[in-house]
């Protein structure tokens, strides 16, 4: 069975983070959280600490479904900088591995990577300009292929039920968002917030 792998580095954003994890792992998501650091606890952008399921350097990534990355500062840079996860984000990207990214991941971490040539995206206001005037939608959530975009906490819930959308299909989709009361309609009826 495939798996999906959620990096976690100091800095990042808990709402992104915790609200994936969450509604993946309700859709029967097969999904670990992994740890970019040398430890499993991890501290986010606001002060609290996740324990990791795994450590990056002590995890074997074969079969992989999803790559996802939640925002924050400076969780971004540090995803960015950390260069085994640069050399797995292409590697899975050139075979048309997916990849979900939101906040401040899509620009910092993509956008300089070259993972979004070719796409459309979205990301937290003021990283607009390192995405560039082709790349760059103004919405909640962005599905450009293989790859789902978000542009910050408020919307990581619909973020995370795009994944499930483009997962396992609408209808799981909304039986996670029903059981969440997110909205009473179905997801053909909200395409404000959905890609």
């Amino acid at each position: 069975m495939k798996e999906s792998f959620l990096f976690l580095a100091d800095g990042f954003e808990e709402m992104e983070a915790i609200s994936a994890i969450d509604i993946l792992r309700r859709a029967g998501m097969s999904l670990k959280t992994v740890s970019i650091t040398s430890a499993l606890q991890v501290k986010g952008a606001h002060g609290i600490t996740i324990t990791a399921d795994v450590i990056y350097d002590n995890t074997l990534f074969k079969d992989i479904d999803w790559l996802i990355l939640p925002g924050g500062m400076p969780g971004a840079t540090n995803l960015y900088e950390f260069a085994p996860l640069q050399g797995l984000l292409s590697s899975h990207h050139s075979k048309g591995g997916r990849i979900a990214a939101i906040c401040a991941a899509p620009a910092v971490v993509l956008a300089q990577s070259g993972l979004l040539a070719g796409h459309h995206a979205t990301c937290y206001p003021g990283f607009e300009g390192m995405l560039g005037e082709d790349i760059y939608e103004d919405r909640p959530v962005v599905v450009s292929k293989n790859i789902v975009t978000g542009n910050g906490p408020g919307n990581a819930m619909l973020w995370a039920l795009n994944i499930v959308k483009c997962q396992f299909g609408e209808e799981v989709a909304n039986r996670v968002a029903g059981d969440l009361l997110l909205f009473p309609k179905e997801f053909s009826e909200t395409d404000l917030y959905f890609g």
